[in-house]
């Protein structure tokens, strides 16, 4: 059977990115290992340590920039993680300052909110009903 093991988001400072994904969103560092001019490093939730990981891939490939800006450009979520409550991470998050495109919004099945992970991404926060 085929399951993730690993996914990644694209990020212009690895550095930059692995203190916002645990300072901010409080993912906790999984692997670090020098990877040639980056590092191979991951974050997973602590909720599950074990679980997939979230690797933070320098966005160095020339179609990576233009990709991302365009993205960004349209308002497009690189990707989505889920929380138990969206407005109160929404509240949490601004607390520590993290900006927000999009504010938490119900839509029916789901309430979604886009915060700027800082590292060139729109990220989308979501919470099932």
């Amino acid at each position: 059977m085929i399951r993730i093991n690993v996914t990644s988001v694209l990020v212009d400072d690895q550095a930059k990115a692995l203190a916002f994904y645990t300072g901010k969103l409080g993912f906790t560092k999984k692997t670090d290992v020098p990877a040639g001019e980056a590092r191979w490093l991951t974050v997973v939730s602590p909720a599950d340590p074990d679980g997939v990981e979230l690797l933070l891939e320098p966005d160095g490939h020339p179609a990576a920039g233009p990709f991302k800006k365009a993205l960004v450009s349209d308002g497009i979520p690189y990707t989505q993680f889920a929380v138990e409550d969206v407005y109160a991470e929404v509240e949490r998050l601004k607390a520590l300052g993290v900006e927000f495109t999009q504010e938490a919004t119900d839509l029916g099945p789901v309430v979604v909110a886009v915060l700027d992970d800082t590292c060139g991404n729109l990220i989308q926060l979501a919470t099932m009903k």
